[in-house]
């Protein structure tokens, strides 16, 4: 039985570092677009907007009643195949076949994180007392300004923590675009691992730049934490 191979496993850190960029990347947008889906499909429910709040409702179960990665493999092989289609009934002919794969996890991260941070602004607006949004009326705020100026600031103070972890779990799950061959961090320890097999040495380093970046990730989100607490209380 032989041990692990401590070098190999050392030469292995830079190459398996290049997929931390991609990685990154997929999370970013994750939290931005997912947010901004979040936001809208929140204050959809809140105010009860007839018609889209049954179609966030269905978007909301779909999403969070199947698997990330059934999701980014129904994305992947389906949009090319949708595409497909109009452009025969449109009589186009656009190339579908130079998408870049980042594309469509780009997609299906924001809707999947979308449909978690929906409920998440939801609760967080809903325990904004709303005897505020009454006061902005009196002094003659529209109910836009009142939700900008003053509830939504809040709502995303309380959220902040929620977020940061949204963020987290997204370069974790990022590890699941080996799937559809982008060379996250995971992509590129099977790469590493395929020519030498050393799957548990390939494997261990993987998990260590994970760990490192979410470390890393924790530390600054405690600190923003920490200082968005210190404001509140001023």
């Amino acid at each position: 039985m032989r041990g692990l191979d401590i070098q190999f496993m050392i030469d292995s850190i830079p190459e398996i570092v290049q997929g931390v960029p991609n990685a990154i990347l997929i999370a970013v947008f994750a939290l931005i677009a997912g947010g901004l889906i979040g936001l809208l499909c929140a204050l959809v429910r809140i105010f009860k907007v007839p018609v889209l709040r049954q179609i966030v409702a269905v978007y909301i179960a779909v999403i969070r009643g199947t698997p990330l990665m059934v999701q980014i493999l129904v994305v992947y092989y389906g949009i090319p195949r949708l595409l497909e289609y109009l452009n025969y009934m449109w009589g186009t002919n656009a190339n579908i076949n130079n998408i870049p794969a980042i594309y469509f996890m780009f997609f299906c991260f924001a809707l999947y994180y979308g449909s978690y941070m929906t409920e998440m602004f939801r609760s967080c607006i809903s325990s904004v007392d709303p005897g505020q949004l009454e006061a902005c009326y009196t002094v003659g705020m529209t109910t836009r300004q009142g939700m900008l100026r003053v509830i939504l600031p809040q709502a995303f103070s309380m959220a902040l923590p929620n977020i940061g972890n949204n963020f987290i779990g997204a370069i974790k799950d990022a590890s699941l675009a080996f799937a559809v061959s982008i060379p996250e961090i995971l992509g590129r320890a099977k790469i590493v691992a395929g020519r030498s097999s050393k799957f548990l040495e390939a494997y261990i380093v993987a998990a260590g730049v994970y760990f490192v970046i979410c470390t890393i990730c924790q530390f600054l989100l405690e600190f923003m934490e920490k200082n968005n607490s210190k404001y509140s209380k001023r």
